[in-house]
């Protein structure tokens, strides 16, 4: 796109980059400047006009014109006016004059009228960072279908938006028919994933190889799920390319992520594979998993602890950020996993490590927090998407909103819960007490539970010893007490019970992490949600979702879409006319016009 450095300034000022992004900036309204042969009560209206006396008084000019349009004698009055306003009207002259007419008992006079020269059409007005006439002559001049189809816009969405811009008929910009809004959609969405497409940079792989899992996976003791299988398969053609593969997994809280991890590890010996993972107990876990499950693949577990070790030694390397500081093997593969706890710096050096040149390892990503279905599709701009949105055996677990009147039946239910060897989390919203918060914070309630309970066990974000009092929790413990810091993490196979204090104040998708660390083993789980508000349609709607894709959708619906890529704002969305939980149909149809072909 070659602009002049005029239209390049323009560009700047208004924040838009191409085209279709201009033509976003659809005209706040339109003035009708077609001559009509009636007086229009109330409304703006041209004027064919001869002006025939003018009276200046001390905040006025009373102006007298004949209309030959309408064959009327009508009164022009200008309040305060400007100086240069003086000079547009002289005894005599027949010009076009705007503004709105209104009559009264067979007078009729124009507040404010203005002289034109813009006769015999509909004219948009913009709001914009340029000056309204200067953003008109902008769009008169250059936008046109040939730019808008050379952006790669297709031609019935183009001529919908052009419409628009060179209206045939008056519109109301608060009425747009549904087609118009269709269309903007559509173009919003093609400038945001267009611009995305660009971002993908495709580099050849260290290795491409052509490998089979299924001898691995016959020797499971279970049968992995159909989405499991497509996953995997859908890797095993990334691995077989001549580009290294860029892909994120996103599957559900028990959804079998680590199963995909282990094919992944498989599938690419005999080269070497490597994964990191945001805890050492979570590290841990998978390497444990690797451990049973690969048992013939030499693997190693690298914390901050481990001691120096050849690493070059092994097929499979799992470890923490540790990783990041030691001296790595050429590696065919690198896995993140819980990807979003890592920054993009972090997850990018350690490609780096074990990149050589522009030959570039396979990038696999896992995440444990499930995405709306079009924000996956529209991800998949610059990075390819697997979603797992099945888990191998459906969780047992009630869920219900509680209150004040219901902590007596909760502490019954919580002793039950231990006498059954059970363990219970309880989950509060801060570490100590808040002027600003009505519920109380973990150092507040502690004391309670511990003088009731034995085996209760603290730890928060700011503990530095909260993996240590985890685990031993998960061997001794009867009583969690912690903030979201156990969202993501360590497997408490005992834990039955979660009871999240101030519920309100948290997304959906972190109250359904923080459900998914209960009945991690099959036993009949429990999630209360604990608020002081009376009511709360979200909460009511999140206790009968069950699964983290439709929480994702639910959430989208709450908090409208914020952000999806670059992470600058959370909620709140950034889109003015798609709604990305309700407007699949569109966002597939971007996705499919935007294909390489």
């Amino acid at each position: 796109m070659n602009l002049t450095k005029d239209i390049e300034a323009k560009f700047k000022k208004l924040g838009v980059n191409s085209w279709c992004e201009l033509a976003l900036n659809i005209p706040h309204s339109y003035e009708d400047l077609t001559l009509h042969p009636k007086i229009e009560i109330s409304k703006p209206q041209l004027i064919d006009a001869t002006v025939e006396s003018i009276f200046r008084s001390a905040n006025s000019i009373q102006i007298t014109f004949f209309a030959h349009n309408l064959g009327h004698s009508i009164n022009g009055v200008l309040f305060r006016p400007k100086p240069y306003m003086m000079h547009q009207f002289k005894v005599g002259e027949r010009d076009y004059f705007y503004g709105v007419i209104n009559c009264n008992a067979g007078l009729c006079s124009m507040a404010m009228p203005r002289k034109t020269t813009s006769v015999g059409s509909i004219t948009p007005k913009y709001k914009s960072a340029l000056r309204s006439d200067v953003m008109y002559r902008l769009i008169q001049k250059n936008l046109t279908l040939e730019v808008l189809l050379n952006e790669g816009l297709k031609e019935s969405v183009a001529r919908e938006i052009l419409s628009l811009h060179f209206p045939k008929t008056l519109l109301n910009t608060k009425e747009l028919d549904p087609k118009s809004i269709d269309a903007l959609k559509y173009l919003e969405l093609f400038c945001y994933m267009r611009v995305l497409s660009k971002k993908r940079r495709y580099f050849k792989p260290l290795v491409s190889v052509e490998s089979e899992f299924t001898s691995w996976a016959s020797t499971l003791p279970f049968t992995l799920t159909d989405e499991q299988i497509q996953t995997i398969e859908d890797i095993q053609i990334d691995f077989s390319k001549d580009v290294a593969s860029k892909r994120m997994i996103v599957g559900d809280v028990g959804s079998g992520k680590t199963m995909v991890i282990l094919a992944s590890a498989f599938m690419m010996l005999p080269f070497r594979s490597i994964l990191m993972a945001p805890t050492t107990i979570l590290a841990n876990q998978l390497y444990e998993e690797a451990q049973k499950y690969l048992p013939n693949v030499k693997s190693v577990l690298v914390t901050n602890k481990s001691r120096k070790l050849d690493l070059s030694e092994y097929d499979f390397i799992i470890g923490t950020h540790a990783l990041l500081y030691r001296d790595l093997p050429d590696a065919a593969l690198v896995m993140v996993d819980e990807q979003h706890r890592f920054g993009t710096a972090q997850r990018n050096l350690l490609e780096k490590i074990v990149s050589e040149g522009e030959l570039k390892p396979h990038f696999l990503q896992f995440s444990a927090t499930p995405i709306p279905r079009t924000q996956a599709m529209i991800e998949t701009a610059h990075i390819d998407v697997s979603l797992i949105t099945t888990t191998p055996f459906v969780k047992n677990i009630t869920s219900k909103v509680i209150h004040k009147s219901d902590f007596k039946d909760l502490l019954v239910h919580i002793k039950e819960q231990i006498s059954k060897n059970n363990q219970v989390l309880l989950v509060y919203p801060l570490v100590e007490q808040s002027e600003f918060l009505d519920y109380q914070s973990i150092e507040e309630a502690r004391s309670y539970w511990e003088n009731n309970f034995k085996n209760v066990y603290v730890t928060h974000g700011k503990d530095k010893q909260k993996e240590e009092v985890l685990l031993d929790f998960r061997e001794s413990g009867d009583i969690l007490i912690a903030t979201t810091v156990v969202e993501v993490g360590i497997s408490l196979p005992r834990l039955t019970t979660v009871v999240i204090v101030g519920a309100e104040r948290l997304g959906l998708s972190t109250l359904h992490q923080l459900r998914g660390r209960v009945s991690r083993t099959g036993l009949q789980g429990y999630c209360y949600l604990y608020t002081n508000q009376s009511s709360s349609d979200r909460l009511e709607r999140f206790v009968d979702t069950v699964s983290g894709f439709d929480i994702a959708n639910l959430d989208l619906k709450f908090r409208k879409g914020g952000d999806l890529l670059r992470g600058a704002t959370q909620s709140g969305s950034q889109f003015k006319w798609i709604d990305l939980a309700e407007d699949e149909e569109i966002v597939k149809s971007v996705k499919e016009d935007l294909a390489p072909t």
